[in-house]
């Protein structure tokens, strides 16, 4: 039932972690989802250095999601948006053919507090690799909410058992927050080709095999799958419909090379705007990764 297991590797940002689980060598994307790394836990205390910001950069090809546990972040980008995001709420980005923004940390270097929270990016379909840039963010309280017999669901994006959340997606898909309590057993329907279940906090049991926190248990195509909790628990369930091969560099992720090589030398060439309320500063280009190539098949 579980198909691989993927342990994220963490990266040291300085103040923070950082734990990368996809893309992975063997797994680089689940349904549309390319890119997703978990931000702490961790406490900050006040006076959070500059240098912990994401300065302006640039992306293409894709759709970012933001949504916390814990903290708060102010996104700023080049369509002219401000948005803070806190727990429990969605800043949904689309690049398309380009877009920049930058995310800082202001409210948590003034007053310090815990900071954890999911950042994942969707790669568009072929039709919408190209598509305007823009920006929506979601309250909590607009998101379906669901709770049975010691479980809590928010439906983040996409549609599942019926369900669907106002999100704007531009591929079929899901993307699920559940809090378990312990004993607690959930199911994830087998609506969709690709699945799988990050576990953020607690451990989980998914037919006899354990997955603890910091694991993303890639499923089997078929079957709808029983979870367990065998703590309390926190879970990212995600996954949906392949939308083809895809390349990924840096910040671009799109369906063909030469766009890629396009978009770096757009960025280099100082050819992308920056953000309205954020131009003073940038990320630089850096040198061009080794190996870009296609998603593995899973092995």
């Amino acid at each position: 039932m579980i198909e691989l297991l993927i342990r994220q590797r963490s990266r040291d940002l300085g103040s923070f972690e950082v734990g990368r689980v996809l893309p992975f060598a063997r797994r680089r994307m689940v349904g549309p989802y390319i890119f997703f790394d978990r931000m702490g836990p961790k406490r900050i205390a006040p006076g959070l250095p500059p240098e912990a910001d994401v300065r302006p950069h640039p992306h293409i090809g894709l759709s970012t999601i933001t949504y916390l546990f814990d903290g708060e972040i102010m996104h700023r980008d080049s369509v002219g948006s401000e948005q803070a995001v806190r727990p429990g709420e969605v800043n949904w980005m689309t690049a398309g053919r380009g877009i920049t923004h930058s995310e800082r940390f202001e409210r948590l270097r003034a007053e310090g507090g815990p900071m954890d929270g999911i950042q994942a990016w969707v790669a568009l379909p072929d039709s919408r690799e190209e598509t305007d840039p823009g920006f929506w963010h979601y309250p909590a309280q607009a998101l379906p909410v669901f709770e049975d017999d010691g479980v809590t669901g928010r439906l983040i994006a996409g549609r599942l058992a019926g369900v669907e959340s106002p999100v704007r997606v531009d591929s079929p898909q899901f993307y699920l927050h559940w809090q378990l309590g312990a004993g607690a057993r959930v199911s994830l329907p087998a609506e969709y080709p690709e699945r799988a279940v990050y576990v953020a906090r607690g451990e989980v049991e998914i037919r006899g095999q354990r997955v603890e926190a910091g694991s993303m248990a890639v499923l089997a195509p078929g079957d709808a799958v029983t979870i367990e909790a065998l703590t309390d628990a926190v879970l990212m369930a995600l996954g949906g419909e392949p939308v083809g091969p895809r390349y990924i560099d840096w910040n671009f992720v799109s369906s063909s090379k030469e766009r890629i090589e396009q978009a770096r030398a757009d960025w280099a060439a100082g050819r992308m705007k920056l953000p309205d309320l954020d131009d003073g500063e940038f990320i630089p280009l850096p040198p061009k990764i080794a190996g870009m190539r296609e998603p593995e098949p899973l092995s």
